[in-house]
């Protein structure tokens, strides 16, 4: 599903009936795009799905870096130092 298969309402439409949206996205867990000229801006999504998509993110970054130090490991690189990383940058 993309963006434009959501329901889609203008900025000013939104701002006129924010407690409805806000129930749509709250209690319904609709997922409302907001469009400013006739472009999609934001997309407002409940509580549940934002968590959801960070633990999602989360997970994807954590098996990018996983990846990433093997093929280090592999490679036979050095791993770098992670407080010498927070001297360098004042950390």
């Amino acid at each position: 599903m993309t963006v434009s298969d959501k329901p889609t309402i203008s900025a000013s439409e939104a701002r006129a009936a924010f407690n409805d949206v806000l129930s749509r996205v709250g209690y319904g867990r609709e997922r409302v795009t907001i469009t400013r000229n006739g472009k999609p801006a934001a997309v407002l999504v409940s509580v549940e799905d934002l968590e959801l998509l960070e633990r999602l993110e989360d997970a994807y970054w954590g098996e990018v870096a996983s990846e990433r130090i093997k093929a280090s490991r592999a490679a036979g690189e050095e791993p770098i130092n992670w407080d010498d990383i927070k001297h360098e940058y004042g950390l």
